[in-house]
């Protein structure tokens, strides 16, 4: 409803039309709907009514009622309301139009005419205004001009909506405005760390150049032949290597390797493993505890086998490869050289066992446990030794550069003596010695020989002093037995002596031990 004021009664001024009628003035009224108030039942009335000597609409709030204890305020007088919120003394305006009051000036029709107040008479009916204002034409025309549909990208594109020159314009913008921020970011990150940066590190174009003949060409065609040999018994196991040196199975290792240095027994298992992952059971075909050689047999199909090389033409200073499993690590290859020739090595012994001795190539190839029994190849891939020992510094029990191989060409004539008879058979001095060394006298002398023994039988006594066996000089006992086993049983040798100060030959018909 218009006008400066509006009054409600009771919260709520509900207005219903009931019929029309004209005022004086010709305008048309609401007539006011009567009262009608239902019958209210006792019951209702009793639960739901006015509290007895309440006299207005709603009872006191909790909030108005004094506390125990304080004393009641009363309600201010009519006199201080007035005082507070009545018209100054000589005022005489008043806050709305007077009853029939017109603007002719303006062309307002009055609201109300001069019989009937509707702001003042709450019984008054509601009388229907002019309709609204029309709007001026400028708003009309701004009213009627609606908006245009958006252009779409197909429409800017391709319906020649907007000038060529200003979507180039656009896009070199937008071009320009991303140069610029990743120009930013680009040195933004290149400047939160000093330390890293963008690179691109260069790369040889041409292959590696493997030559035949190259320690890589060499170790491709040998590891196929090279096994892992494990072994296991009751109380543990062990590992070693092995070189597949026949088509038919037969794989030559140490004796420590497949024997577990003399521990294992007919129970143990054998098991061989190829590089490529196979893994097979082993047969022991037979060892030479002497020489620390053993050869077992697999069943395999066209396996790839090492050849044999001349273990006597080498020489110190030529390149030797050794592969085999140091320390559980398969397929292993080392390079080295051939550091000394006829090295006498003599291992065991223990527990009153003939000791292992050989005629052992030195070599700096890393060698360490693990590699027993693997091959030590020249450098054209042929088998020049079997890897059996090394020696270590005091605390270390790795490679120190010292390592010793089985030459070939005893590993070879073993190897078939045991594939063939099962047993191998060596030449016998039928002495014992010990290692002496003096300015007249540097040998293996002779402790004792042995009744119908190749010595007694030659006339070696005791205190005889051993100086040479064939061609192969003796400095000491290890020498004497390497050299002793060069030959056969059966075979006369002449042994150069020193007997009391003279320089004896007397030629001993070996025999077997």
């Amino acid at each position: 409803m218009g006008g400066p004021h509006a009054h409600f009664t009771s919260g709520l001024a509900l207005w219903t039309v009931m019929n029309q009628n004209s005022d004086s003035t010709g305008e048309q009224r609401l007539a006011p709907r009567p009262l009608e108030r239902p019958a209210v039942d006792p019951g209702a009335a009793a639960v739901f009514g006015r509290p007895s000597g309440v006299a207005g609409a709603f009872s006191p709030s909790a909030s108005a009622r004094p506390a125990l204890g304080e004393v009641a305020v009363a309600p201010p007088t009519p006199e201080a309301l007035v005082s507070a919120f009545g018209r100054p003394a000589g005022e005489t305006a008043v806050l709305q139009r007077p009853p029939g009051e017109r603007n002719d000036a303006a062309g307002d029709e009055p609201l109300w005419s001069a019989e009937s107040d509707p702001w003042r008479d709450p019984a008054a009916g509601a009388i229907i205004g002019p309709p609204a204002l029309a709007k001026d034409e400028d708003e009309q025309d701004d009213a009627e001009t609606k908006s245009g549909p958006l252009l779409s990208l197909s429409d800017v594109l391709f319906g020649r909506r907007v000038k060529p020159l200003a979507l180039g314009i656009l896009g070199l913008v937008a071009v320009l405005v991303g140069a610029a921020g990743g120009l930013v970011g680009w040195l933004v990150a290149r400047g939160g760390d000093a330390l890293t940066s963008d690179v691109t590190l260069a790369q040889a174009e041409a292959s590696k150049e493997r030559p035949a003949g190259s320690v890589a060409d060499i170790a491709t065609r040998v590891r196929p032949a090279v096994v892992s040999i494990e072994v296991k018994i009751a109380q543990g196991g062990g590992t070693g290597s092995g070189v597949m040196i026949d088509g038919s199975g037969y794989i030559v290792t140490n004796w420590h390797v497949v024997t577990l240095e003399g521990r294992a027994d007919q129970s143990a298992k054998i098991s061989a493993v190829f590089t490529d992952g196979t893994r097979t059971e082993a047969q022991l075909v037979g060892t030479d505890p002497k020489t620390d050689l053993a050869v077992i047999k697999v069943k395999v199909t066209n396996p790839t086998v090492l050849q044999f090389g001349d273990s006597d033409k080498l020489q110190v200073g030529d390149t030797v490869l050794a592969v085999g499993s140091p320390l559980g690590l398969t397929d292993t290859v080392t390079e080295g050289i051939v550091s000394a020739l006829h090295r006498p090595v003599v291992a065991g012994g223990d527990n009153g066992e003939s000791p292992i001795t050989y005629d052992a190539i030195q070599t700096d190839a890393a060698v360490n446990q693990g590699n027993s029994g693997g091959p030590l190849v020249d450098s054209t891939g042929a088998l020049v030794g079997i890897n059996s020992a090394i020696r270590s510094s005091a605390g270390n029990t790795g490679s120190v550069g010292l390592g010793f191989a089985i030459p070939s060409n005893d590993a070879k004539r073993i190897a078939e003596a045991i594939i063939r008879d099962g047993v191998v058979k060596h030449a016998d001095l039928g002495a014992n010695v010990k290692s002496v060394s003096a300015e007249t006298a540097e040998g293996a002398q002779v402790v004792n020989v042995t009744d119908g023994g190749a010595a007694a039988k030659a006339g070696l006594a005791e205190g005889d002093v051993i100086r040479k066996v064939g061609d192969r000089q003796v400095r000491n006992a290890a020498e004497l037995t390497v050299a002793v086993r060069q030959h056969q049983p059966g075979q006369t040798v002449p042994v150069v002596l020193a007997r009391q100060g003279r320089e004896l030959t007397i030629q001993v018909t070996l025999q077997s031990d």
